[in-house]
This record gives C-alpha cells, sequence and structure tokens, in this order.
C-alpha cells in the first residue's frame, strides 16, 4: 500500500494526515529516528523540567519515550484529529496526565510565553513543501506562533532534512527575531536509517539534522554555530559558513548514496575531499574506484597512501590508482590521501578517524569488515623545512620524507600542483667532525627517470658534436632545485651547462637546499627562457645540445609540459639554429591530449630534420630527440647512436661512483624508440 503523497502539497493537507494514519492503522510511524537516535540531543538540549510542545506529534513513539525517560511536562498537538485520538487511547492508562490536543501549530490557542521548548521531528519539513508564496506565508505563521509561546531562553528544537529553501528560510528567520542557531548534524539518527535501508536498494539515506534555535530578548550580533559531531561546536561568522557547512555534508550524502547503489566500473573515479570543521583546507582527499565484479574479488577495502608517496606513479595519477585496485583485488578501492600541512598521529589513528566516511562510500549490502591497506605499518614521516611564495610560482614547500628502506629524501612541491614533485634529491646523513652527523645531497640520485633518457641525450651530443677538445655546451631551459644539471655537471666533465631559470627565488632554493654550485661548467642564467634563445639566435651563440624541462602553470591543459608557448614556430626556428647540425634538441613531453601530442610532433617535424622519441613505461612522460641530421631518418641509426650514448652515461656514472642513479637498461630502451 502507497503511504507517500502523491504530490509534495499534499504534505500541507488535513485531509492527507487524517487518511494517513487511518492507513497506518496503531503502527506508530516515525520520521527521522526514534527516540534512541535522538536522545543524545535530547538530553542535551532539554531538560526534566522544561514544558514542552510537541508540535505535530502524529503516531510518534518519541513523545511517549520522552515521558517515560522523565520529561512529565509535554503537551502534543496535531492537525489530524484521528492521530490524537489514537495518541489518547493508546496514552490514557500510562501516560494519563500528558496531554493530546487536537491543534493548527499555526494558530496555537496557548498564551504567551507558556513553552520553555517547543519539540519539531519533521513538521517544518511537511508544512516547508516549497518556496511559493503561500506556504512562506503558513511557515512565518508557524515560526511565530512558536515564537509567541516560547520563553525566553527557551529553544525550538527541529528535526529536519533541511532542503535548500528551508535552510534559507530558517538562516534569515531566526537571527532576525533574536534567537540564537545552532545546526547539528545529527549523525545517529542518519546511520539507524542507513541500517534500516541496508537492504531496500530503493531507498535514498539523507542527512539528518537538528535546528537548536535559542530565543533570546535581544542579541546585538547573530550567533551562528554548527556542530558536526556531538562534542565538536563550531561558531561561525557568517550565515554562507553555515549554510556550506550543511550543504557540503547534504552533497556527500548524494554521492554516497549514488555510490552504494551502483558501480562506477568502466567510469573515471570520483574523488572528494574531507576537511575538519570550520577548516578550508583538506585534511584527506578520498578517489573512489571500482572495476567489474569477479568471483575472486573482495567487495571493498581502503588504501591509506603513506606520506610521501602521494607522488607516486601508482598512487598520483588515475592510471595508477587503476594500476592499484586491479592489484588489490577488490571490487571497490577508496584510495586515501593525506595532505601535507596536516598532523597524523599514527595509522590506527587515521584509520579511526576515517572510519565512518569509509563505511559511508560502501557499496550496498555490505556486511562485512572492511579492510584497510597501506604499505606498512605507519603513516610514513614528512618534515617541512620551508613555506614560502613566489610570485611566478606561487606557493612552494621544501620538506624531506623517508621512503622505503628508511632513505631520505628532500622535495620542492609546488602547491598549485601537489601531486608532482617538481625537485627532488637524495639526503645522505653522514658523520663529520666529533662523529656529529650531518646531511649531504647525494649527485648522483635523479628522481625523475625522465631526467637520465635526457641525460643519454646529452651524452649523444657528446658523441656525435665536431670532434675536438673544446668542453660541448648545454642549455637547460627550467632549473627547480638543480638536480639534473647537478647531476651532468658531476657525471659529464667534458660538457659545460648553461642553465636558464625565470624564477630568481628558485636559484635561491637550489643553493641553499639542493646544495647546487656554479662553477666554470655551471652557471646560472635568471632570464626568460624565450627571450635567451631569440638572444642566442640574434648574437650567434651556439650549443650542442638544449634541454626543455619546464612545466606550464595551468595545470588544466592537455600538455602540461613544456608550456605551449615553447613550441611556437619562432621557438622551434631559434632552436633549429643554435643547435647547427651536430646538435641535439630534447625535450620533457608530458601530453594527456592525444590530439595534442600529435600536433606538437607534427609541428617538430617541421622544423628538424629527424625525430625520435621514448616513452616511460609508467609515467606520462615521453622524451623526444630531435637533430637536424638527415642521417638519423631511421630508426635503425637512431637506435645505435642512442645505445651507444646509453652505454657511455652507464660508463661515466660507474667511473665517478655515483651509484645512486639507476643504470640503464639498454635493450629495454632500445625496443621502446620510435620515430
Amino acid at each position: 500500500m502507497n503511504l507517500l503523497p502523491k504530490s509534495y502539497e499534499e504534505f500541507a493537507q488535513t485531509d492527507y494526515w487524517n487518511a494517513f494514519f487511518k492507513k497506518r492503522g496503531g503502527k506508530a510511524f516515525e520520521w527521522y529516528g526514534e527516540y534512541l537516535e535522538l536522545c543524545e540531543q535530547i538530553h542535551k538540549y532539554v531538560k526534566f523540567t522544561d514544558k514542552i510542545v510537541m508540535l505535530g506529534c502524529g503516531n510518534s513513539n518519541l513523545s511517549m519515550d520522552m515521558y517515560d525517560a522523565g520529561f512529565k511536562e509535554i503537551i502534543n498537538i496535531d492537525i489530524s484529529a484521528v492521530a490524537i485520538k489514537k495518541m489518547v487511547e493508546l496514552n490514557s492508562y500510562n501516560r494519563s496526565d500528558m496531554k493530546f490536543l487536537q491543534m493548527d501549530a499555526t494558530e496555537m490557542s496557548f498564551e504567551n510565553d507558556y513553552f520553555s521548548v517547543a519539540f519539531d521531528k519533521g513538521t517544518l519539513d511537511a508544512l516547508f513543501v516549497d518556496d511559493t508564496e503561500p506556504v512562506k506565508i503558513t511557515v512565518e505563521k508557524y515560526f511565530n506562533e512558536i515564537n509567541r509561546t516560547m520563553k525566553s531562553g527557551g529553544r525550538y528544537l527541529c528535526v529536519t532534512l533541511l532542503q535548500e529553501h528551508i535552510l534559507k528560510y530558517i538562516l534569515d528567520y531566526f537571527p532576525k527575531h533574536s534567537f540564537m542557531l545552532r545546526i547539528v548534524h545529527c549523525r545517529d539518527a542518519e546511520n539507524a536509517n542507513r541500517e534500516k535501508n541496508a537492504y531496500n536498494p530503493e531507498t535514498i539515506t539523507m542527512p539528518i539534522f537538528l535546528v537548536v534555535a535559542t530565543k533570546f530578548k535581544c542579541l546585538p550580533t547573530p550567533i551562528l554555530e554548527f556542530c558536526l559531531t556531538s562534542d565538536k561546536i563550531q561558531r561561525l561568522t557568517t550565515v554562507e559558513e553555515l549554510m556550506n557547512a550543511v550543504i557540503s555534508i547534504q552533497k556527500a550524502a548524494l554521492v554516497c548514496n549514488g555510490l552504494a547503489r551502483n558501480s562506477i566500473a568502466g567510469h573515471n573515479e570520483i574523488t572528494m575531499d574531507l576537511c575538519k570543521l570550520g577548516e578550508n583546507v583538506p585534511r584527506f582527499t578520498l578517489h573512489i574506484l571500482d572495476q567489474p565484479p569477479a568471483r575472486n574479488l573482495g567487495k571493498y577495502a581502503a588504501f591509506i597512501i603513506p606520506q610521501g608517496r602521494e607522488v607516486d606513479w601508482l598512487f598520483a595519477t588515475p592510471e595508477g590508482r587503476k594500476k592499484l585496485l586491479a592489484s588489490t583485488n577488490y571490487q571497490r578501492l577508496v584510495v586515501v590521501l593525506l595532505h601535507r600541512d596536516q598532523e597524523y598521529e599514527s595509522l590506527d589513528s587515521v584509520k579511526a578517524e576515517l572510519a565512518d566516511s569509509i563505511k559511508n562510500l560502501a557499496p550496498f549490502g555490505l556486511t562485512e569488515p572492511i579492510p584497510f591497506l597501506s604499505l606498512g605499518s605507519d603513516v610514513g614521516k614528512r618534515e617541512t623545512l620551508v613555506c614560502a611564495s613566489s610570485k611566478i610560482s606561487g606557493e612552494f614547500r621544501i620538506e624531506e620524507v623517508e621512503g622505503s628502506n628508511g632513505k631520505l629524501f628532500r622535495r620542492l612541491i609546488f602547491l598549485n600542483n601537489q601531486s608532482v614533485i617538481q625537485s627532488e634529491a637524495l639526503v645522505k646523513k653522514i658523520k663529520g667532525k666529533g662523529k656529529k652527523e650531518r646531511k649531504k645531497i647525494d649527485f648522483g640520485y635523479l628522481a625523475c627517470q625522465h631526467h637520465l633518457y635526457m641525460s643519454v641525450g646529452v651524452q649523444m651530443s657528446v658523441i656525435t658534436g665536431h670532434q675536438n677538445n673544446d668542453l660541448k655546451d648545454v642549455l637547460v631551459l627550467g632549473l627547480g632545485g638543480g638536480g639534473l644539471c647537478s647531476f651532468l655537471h658531476k657525471v659529464l666533465d667534458c660538457i659545460r651547462v648553461t642553465a636558464v631559470e625565470i624564477d630568481p627565488i628558485m636559484l635561491e632554493v637550489a643553493e641553499q637546499y639542493f646544495e647546487l654550485k656554479q662553477d666554470d661548467r655551471l652557471y646560472i642564467v635568471i632570464d626568460d627562457g624565450l627571450l635567451f634563445l631569440e638572444k642566442c639566435k640574434i648574437e650567434g651563440i651556439s650549443f650542442d645540445a638544449i634541454l626543455f624541462d619546464v612545466d606550464s602553470k595551468d595545470i588544466s591543459l592537455g600538455m602540461s609540459c613544456p608550456p605551449s608557448s615553447f613550441l611556437e614556430s619562432n621557438v622551434l626556428t631559434n632552436i633549429k639554429s643554435i643547435i647547427g647540425s651536430k646538435g641535439v634538441f630534447i625535450i620533457n613531453l608530458v601530453c594527456r591530449n592525444d590530439e595534442l601530442r600529435t600536433q606538437a610532433l607534427e609541428n617538430l617535424n617541421k622544423y628538424f630534420s629527424a625525430i625520435c622519441t621514448y616513452k616511460l613505461e609508467e609515467d606520462i612522460n615521453e622524451v623526444i630527440y630531435c637533430s637536424n641530421d638527415k642521417d638519423y631518418q631511421s630508426l635503425d641509426k637512431w637506435k645505435k647512436i642512442l645505445a651507444a650514448s646509453a652505454k657511455a652515461l652507464n660508463n661515466s656514472v660507474k667511473k665517478t661512483k655515483l651509484n645512486s642513479t639507476d643504470m640503464l637498461n639498454i635493450c629495454d630502451f632500445m625496443n621502446d624508440l620510435s620515430i
């Protein structure tokens, strides 16, 4: 039998409620929760001595449970004579002194200042069916009656779903009438509803709130509060902040309801941030992924990324997280990112903090415990050395994180793209005088795999360049922490490196925190890289190799490295001239858009006689080698020279004993080259 109204307007009609309660018979109907689920809030805001009016009591057990718990001064009113008659009959023996009156809550017959508590569980939502003018007039009469009959210091308690039009009206009415306003998220009632509906896939569980409006004779300024948990009350300064706090919970609930009933296998992952109450900075970021169900797969798990590992390809990219999902053997996986500038006590404390949120994202019908997965038994270690900002690069951090096997890494991170390591160095701890331990940068370590393959291109320029005893000149656009430049300087003593960096602060960072040292073979120029290329072309300055390792500040673009302006016609014309017939132009290309990648390669083909590319297996990076030498138009020729260059680079690394750098697997390298 259908007990829901045909239209929302019927909620406000007396005939509807009479018919409703006749159909229900003697069975209680509980809107938004029962006494046990609401008792924590009830006992917090209602005293046993309060004189209470239960607005729109219906045939709910709430007032009876409150009476049995010790709240004796309760008057129940309802517009439905059928409901009142049934409640009088039900309570005539055990609760004969509790009153039940048929009365319209918008026209109550009580005298002024009569009650100290007005309790509303679902009545406002039943009245406030839409935001049309006639409905608003009715609601205003309802609130005015509550205001009139309530003592100063009394409270209006309303259990509600707080639909947007209701929320806006409440936020306008009560502060304007000198009520202190607090909104409490009733998680116990919401969770109970979710458990009741756990086996009904058609039911959507929405957040339940308690509005606590406390009457004062006069409030000089509005008092607005939000309570996300029973012990955490946040004082807010504007109505907009309070509205956003409620709406954010409601939006999250919609996502959770959708995820409970639907798989997103074959679709993009869903990402949501979790913040502490009153804070805009995320504490956790959750990535939710699904794969098609199979017999050997568990239903659901959460994976916590240790601090410092969030930049790994496996965790930092959608492609990597898909691979992680497949490896964990679960249908659904929530990948949890811990944010910098936040403190996490332990892995167990993180699990406890996330428990409710993770549970809310579970697929429908899940009964087994939800396992938490990670890479180890702790949350990892991260120490921030510097918090600073640059006009060009924006906010950045220099931090140290502990990686696998206890290795210590120092990183430069731009906060506008926190999933990418701008620069990383391996930090060695060595004993100095008096056996005091100090830290030293290991220049043999290359954090970015693509830097190793770019270095092969530099070695190629040494092999193919003009055969003389002069140093080979290498130009690098983009300095960052200087890791690539320092590596080239240490490994190849036959080259002279000039690095061009537009941001002067990055030079300070490289020198102070990454131990970059300038000398006659390593020189840093603070300039716009494209303008520097223009000057070199005009002044006839040549380089044996030019490296582009510059990222775009706009991370929304399909090609994030290099910026599109670095591949424009005038720039490529300048480079073609500067490297001459024997030089090499090497680009770190990061492109998620196939069309943009094709366009970039076609543009390069217009200006250079020969192009060869190497796509890194896991990273999105692609190293492109460009030459003006027509001899390299065949793939075999490229393979021959790059194989020789890779072998020579490996030998140079061995000679300098910089063993922290991974040696190149020349066979794999050759197999993955393409033109």
